[in-house]
């Protein structure tokens, strides 16, 4: 066997492998996501648990995203949505590639400003401020850190840079708090009927930072999110004796 054909069967292999691999990364990834749905007005929210901080959001065919991120779905299997939410650019919520494959000529994209660079045609939303979209009410609170610095001063997630989200669907209002702490903030968010919080260190909350959180906001479904390693568990007994709230923890690592 000459060298040209000896090169020639080995590229062939590195193909075969690569195609494997590939094929069997895609089967992973689309594994079943968890999902649960809660009564409301004109039918039926869907939630889809997609992973981190990436949840979909489904009622009467209206699709919207909240940080969808490639790592933890394969968003070419995924319907088109009409509203996406960004919560800040660190890149376990910001995906580019993600957002391209989900979005449309008439797809909605609510960000931040330091957002705005890496996803043209998105609409800046601040905190404090409201939107209508598509039927869809969507609230920017704040997200920031009191605590936890990267260095003294400068802490992961500053005032002002980030938002968490209030969405209004189907006489709902769900919260998705984004990369946060326990700020005074969440004592003012009126009724929540379902609240995601994050809970990992050293970037957002403490199991007993999130506990203290629920207690303020008080909401019907309350979903640990963003929780990296952090033992679930701590947070389910921290909350056990909490009336109204039922905590549900889904596979948001």
């Amino acid at each position: 066997m000459n060298e040209h054909m000896r090169r020639g069967i080995m590229n062939r292999v590195v193909i075969f492998i690569t195609v494997l691999l590939v094929s069997t990364d895609v089967s992973f990834s689309q594994a079943p996501f968890e999902k649960d749905r809660h009564s409301a007005s004109g039918g039926n929210v869907e939630m889809t648990f997609l992973g981190h901080g990436s949840v979909m959001l489904e009622q009467a065919g209206k699709i919207v995203y909240v940080d969808p991120v490639s790592r933890y779905a394969d968003f070419t299997q995924f319907p088109k949505a009409d509203l996406i939410l960004v919560t800040h650019d660190h890149g376990d919520h910001l995906d580019s590639l993600a957002i391209a494959r989900l979005r449309n000529e008439t797809t909605a994209i609510l960000l931040t400003e330091a957002c705005l660079p890496l996803i043209p045609g998105g609409e800046v939303i601040r905190n404090g401020e409201s939107k209508v979209v598509k039927g869809v009410r969507v609230e920017a609170v704040p997200a920031y850190n009191l605590v936890h610095m990267r260095s003294p001063g400068r802490p992961y997630h500053p005032k002002g840079a980030g938002n968490g989200y209030i969405i209004g669907i189907g006489g709902l209002r769900i919260y998705f708090a984004g990369d946060t702490e326990n700020i005074p903030e969440m004592s003012n968010l009126g009724t929540i009927d379902h609240a995601f919080l994050p809970m990992n260190l050293p970037y957002t909350m403490t199991p007993e930072m999130v506990a203290e959180a629920v207690k303020r906001i008080k909401p019907k479904v309350f979903y640990p999110y963003h929780f990296g390693n952090t033992d679930t568990d701590k947070i389910v007994n921290l909350l056990a004796g909490e009336r109204g709230t039922e905590v549900r923890v889904r596979k948001m690592k």
